[in-house]
């Protein structure tokens, strides 16, 4: 990085060799109208450099220059972490700053396809164990019992139903069968109006292995009852051996997955005119998703106690 110090020496650097050549000239006064804030990397003679810029929803981006002597007769090569290069716009009259602006416009045009890819890297389980780089379209996911799904985005149209492939134990096992035969049954329920995430799970049928992180995240949520807010019952006598207790409920439908305390969903329950008793039985609907539920009545407790 070219800050502090490091920026000083770079920069003195260039106005040394500004005074040797009309070439060095030029860059350096090139380089002084984009700033050197941005100023990333720059080799000793000046035709190697790179820039730091953030897109819209500020990702970093480095862009590399690459210069020949009979610049600016010659276009720049450049390189950058992104899925394919621009067509350079370039004439003998052109500065680093239009091509700066050029990168910056196509910067903008990829923001959909980033934004479906940081949706996938941060609700699925990624195979690659560091941060997969901005120029691949490809991402392998984790599909549960050592089978990997790897999809391909389309960069132009990135919501789109992906290229998709199966890898696993050979011979196939059961589960990676199942999963390639559900992809080719269900790929019409491929809709753009979704989450890429949920898109996947919704053609596989199953639920998709979750980032350590988001797992840990998650667990801390369902711990928390949904009714009275709270992971632990009240230190309280009447409620006896449940006293302090924490969630023993969670509803089945795994889009909710919500907690509860049993005694905090029975006294919900009894306040609901539609909910059904048999014998020491409650039947009614989760209060978030309305699923069917079924809680036993503690007949230790008071019927009426409530918890807030």
């Amino acid at each position: 990085m070219m800050k502090g110090s490091g920026e000083c020496i770079g920069r003195e650097r260039c106005e040394e060799l500004a005074k040797s050549s009309s070439f060095y000239r030029k860059v350096y006064s090139e380089i002084e109208e984009i700033g050197w804030e941005p100023l990333r990397r720059l080799g000793g003679d000046l035709t190697f450099f790179s820039f730091q810029i953030f897109d819209k929803k500020g990702r970093a981006h480095n862009l590399e220059f690459q210069l020949n002597r009979d610049y600016p007769n010659s276009p720049p090569s450049v390189s950058a972490d992104v899925p394919y290069m621009f067509t350079l716009e370039w004439s003998t009259s052109s500065r680093l700053k239009d091509l700066m602006y050029q990168f910056q416009k196509h910067l903008d045009y990829l923001q959909e396809f980033w934004s479906v890819l940081d949706d996938i890297d941060k609700s699925l389980c990624i195979v690659d164990a560091k941060q997969p780089s901005r120029a691949s379209a490809i991402r392998r996911i984790h599909a549960g019992n050592d089978c990997i799904l790897i999809v391909h985005i389309d960069f132009k149209d990135p919501k789109s139903l992906p290229e998709c492939r199966f890898i696993g134990p050979v011979p196939p096992a059961t589960h990676m069968n199942s999963l390639h035969m559900l992809w080719r049954r269900n790929s019409k329920k491929w809709s753009k109006e979704r989450p890429f995430p949920e898109n996947l799970e919704c053609i596989l049928g199953t639920e998709l292995p979750k980032p350590l992180g988001l797992q840990e995240e998650e667990n801390q949520q369902q711990v928390e009852c949904g009714i009275c807010y709270a992971q632990f019952l009240p230190t309280d006598e009447e409620l006896g051996a449940r006293s302090g207790t924490q969630t023993d409920y969670t509803c089945e439908n795994i889009s909710c997955n919500k907690s509860f305390h049993s005694l905090c969903l029975t006294d919900w329950l009894r306040s609901i005119t539609t909910t059904r008793q048999s014998f020491d039985v409650l039947f009614g609907n989760c209060p978030y998703c309305s699923d069917p539920v079924a809680v036993k009545i503690n007949n230790h407790l008071k019927p009426n106690l409530l918890i807030s």
